[in-house]
């Protein structure tokens, strides 16, 4: 997937969630919105490593990267 492809879908998911412009990363339950998983799934999936979804923990919050979130649904995850 090339940058351009990547960069409409961050925007579809920004315009999704109702974002203007794209937040740099989205909460669990932004997340699980725009993958149809829950948080208990996310949570799951976080883990056990089952799927590359990358994310960010700082302390008890957890944010997954929107960019990496395009990707996942992409299939183009690292």
């Amino acid at each position: 997937m090339n940058d351009a492809t990547t960069q409409e879908l961050i925007q579809s998911i920004a315009a999704q969630l109702g974002y203007e412009r794209p937040p740099v990363t989205l909460t669990p339950r932004e997340t699980s919105q725009v993958l149809g998983a829950t948080v208990g799934t996310l949570e799951v999936w976080r883990s056990t490593g089952r799927y590359s979804l990358p994310f960010v923990k700082v302390g008890r919050l957890v944010r997954y990267p929107l960019k990496g979130v395009a990707e996942f649904l992409a299939g183009t995850a690292k």
